[in-house]
């Protein structure tokens, strides 16, 4: 058995199928926390289309939520990169998400390496 995301005007619900489940991103990310923690977040983040119906999924009409989007623009100090975060970039503006630009609301980025 699997459970799948259906996306609807309340921030989507989880569903259950009779269907191998696999690993995956984009609207499976709403199952694997229903199947992990057995509710709907109140926090999520993410940095690209494949977080999309995660950041949905936190929303809730009855409750507070965040869904923050973590914007990679910052090509001097990390790296700048758009490809794959088009519509969540898109989405969140619309759905008045949190973005977190990287160039222009982080004082430090860390690199690992040092």
């Amino acid at each position: 058995m699997t459970l799948r995301y259906v996306a609807d005007e309340h921030g989507g619900t989880v569903v259950r199928e009779a269907e191998l489940e696999v690993l995956d991103d984009g609207p499976v990310k709403p199952t694997r926390i229903w199947s992990r923690v057995g509710r709907r977040p109140i926090l999520a983040a993410g940095n690209s289309n494949g977080d999309i119906e995660m950041l949905r999924f936190a929303e809730h009409p009855l409750r507070p939520s965040l869904s923050l989007l973590v914007y990679h623009d910052d090509a001097e100090r990390e790296f700048a990169y758009d490809a794959g975060a088009e519509r969540s970039i898109e989405i969140a503006r619309e759905r008045r998400w949190t973005i977190v630009s990287m160039r222009d609301d982080w004082k430090t980025v860390y690199d690992v390496e040092q």
